[in-house]
């Protein structure tokens, strides 16, 4: 019998209204659909066909976004499905700069420029954007996640550490600037617990990191105490208890990253440094301000808070093109925390106005960041940042924003005339549905709004914890509960595969101790996110009193 000739209408109440169409829909599927449920014959499906293959992947995801825990993705967007539905006729495509119409005139721009500037004022960044002021900031909206903005960033910082030519380039002396082949290979640094994108994006880029490097050009040279000279693959992250990694707090090691970075800095090596803002497993906050704070005085040290740097060589003459720029770059991947940290900010500085005292400081990250120098005043420490628009807003597909400033923007590879405006972002085409969606959720949501849903999702971040703790004491369970200071999410022993899959809990196993008799545990962890309610947590809770992995029965 094919799978498009059954139908069965039960279970209509756990679908949002929206999901039906004038016909019944077919009972909640215990697995993930098939394939061959979607096979395209030559001629097509009839309509009945058609829409009994769309009921079936509509009620699975329908009862999937009720049990989806483990995973940085809001799923309040019932809203936007009822007032943006009608923008589904159109063709929307933001191509090129987002400041800059272009011929493609069905797009969003005006409402992406918006977007923009709201967060541009969350981040402390100079607006509105100008091309003619350097320190105003430049970004779009990403068409996929924060993998795109990280992506972004390496490329940005590696054409700029590396020299080449600027959208609104610096005065220079034409002298001083000097060549070594260090001078135009930039080292990347990031921490063990950053995005597994981070691994990606550095091969797809050619960037190389420390790890590359060190192994290359300076081998059994590391200088991390214990290391016995070996480089690591990434950054170590602040051990806990244990001595290692695998049960701190999923920071960077501030102390392992200075004493990288002045090594290579001591060779001559522009820097590009990446932080985390809600880390992919513990949600962990690098400390951005504390970084800033070790790393600026290598920067100065070696000449790197502004220098002369080659640019390229006149093609008549043969002297060599400079600017003045700086030698480092520091991003911050913020695909979570940025989104919902400078609300926390808003609650810590005005509490009476908001009526909430967070328990844990919002961390500062932003662009606003600045730290006094011997020989230039005060200067902005980060250079970008990029935020995913589908975890904490909730937009029904990866989107983004990237943010920078205008004078670290390098000139694009090619300037298509067909266009009609500047080819400055990664894509070409761009999704013209995100700005609509994050513009909706902004416009909904005032800053109380935001600072109230954060407020619930620390308290149940609290809540899971203590309860998680409290069955351990009551039912004599081995879980493993534990959750970084402020972060969204809690982490504990993995259950049965089926609990992982009923509740999409997303997994890690972690390294407890090394060495030929090595052990290991599997941890899940749940994400704290706005669409998370009591009710959830308790269900789960239920659950794992009930796991034989759990119970050991």
């Amino acid at each position: 019998m094919s799978p498009f000739e059954t139908m069965n209408p039960a279970a209509d109440q756990e679908l949002p209204p929206l999901a039906l169409a004038g016909h019944r829909l077919p009972q909640p599927p215990a697995e993930e659909p098939q394939v061959a449920e979607y096979a395209i014959p030559v001629g097509g499906l009839d309509r009945e066909q058609r829409l009994r293959a769309l009921d079936r992947i509509d009620t699975y995801l329908a009862h999937k976004r009720q049990h989806l825990l483990g995973y940085q993705a809001n799923q309040e967007l019932d809203g936007c499905a009822s007032d943006l539905g009608r923008f589904m006729r159109h063709n929307i495509n933001n191509l090129g700069d987002p400041f800059r119409s272009g011929g493609y005139k069905p797009n969003t721009k005006a409402v992406e420029h918006a977007v923009l500037d709201y967060y541009a004022d969350l981040w402390r960044a100079k607006g509105p954007h100008s091309p003619e002021d350097p320190e105003s900031y430049w970004g779009y909206a990403l068409s996929m996640g924060s993998t795109e903005g990280n992506m972004y960033a390496l490329w940005n910082a590696r054409d700029y550490l590396s020299g080449k030519p600027l959208i609104r380039p610096t005065a220079s002396s034409g002298s001083g600037a000097v060549v070594t082949p260090n001078s135009r290979r930039p080292v990347a640094f990031y921490s063990e617990d950053t995005h597994y994108s981070f691994a990606k994006a550095v091969r797809v880029l050619g960037v190389e990191t420390f790890h590359d490097i060190g192994v290359e050009n300076y081998p059994g040279q590391c200088p991390l105490p214990g290391s016995g000279g070996v480089w690591p693959l990434e950054v170590p992250s602040v051990p806990g208890p244990s001595g290692l990694s695998w049960d701190g707090t999923g920071e960077i090691s501030v102390d392992a990253l200075e004493l990288l970075v002045e090594f290579f800095a001591a060779k001559g090596h522009p820097v590009f440094v990446s932080l985390n803002l809600g880390s992919t497993f513990k949600g962990a906050h690098d400390d951005v301000r504390a970084v800033c704070e070790r790393l600026l005085p290598i920067f100065e040290r070696y000449g790197m808070v502004e220098s002369e740097v080659v640019r390229g060589r006149d093609q008549r003459s043969g002297e060599l093109l400079t600017d003045r720029r700086r030698r480092f770059w520091i991003h911050v991947d913020g695909a979570l925390g940025a989104a919902y940290l400078p609300f926390l900010r808003l609650a810590q500085e005005s509490p009476e106005t908001y009526g909430w005292t967070p328990a844990a400081p919002a961390p500062e990250f932003d662009f606003g960041l600045r730290l006094p120098t011997a020989g230039h005043g005060e200067v902005d420490l980060v250079s970008s940042i990029a935020m995913s628009g589908h975890k904490w807003p909730g937009v029904p597909w990866p989107c983004g924003i990237y943010m920078t400033k205008v004078k670290y923007q390098v000139s694009p590879p090619s300037q298509p005339d067909y266009t009609g405006a500047p080819d400055t972002t990664f894509a070409g085409s761009r999704n013209g549905f995100s700005p609509l969606v994050l513009w909706d959720h902004l416009a909904r949501h005032s800053h109380a709004d935001q600072v109230d849903r954060i407020r619930r999702s620390q308290e149940l971040a609290a809540y899971l914890e203590s309860r998680l703790t409290a069955l351990e004491r009551t039912h004599g369970l081995t879980l493993w509960p534990a959750r970084t200071p402020g972060a969204l999410t809690v982490r504990f022993r993995k259950p049965s595969p089926e609990l992982v899959t009923k509740w999409s809990l997303s997994a890690q196993d972690v390294l407890t101790t090394p060495g030929e008799e090595a052990t290991r545990r599997s941890y899940v962890h749940v994400f704290l996110m706005p669409s998370v309610t009591r009710e959830k947590l308790d269900a789960l809770l239920d659950d794992l009193v009930n796991d034989p992995v759990i119970t050991g029965s």
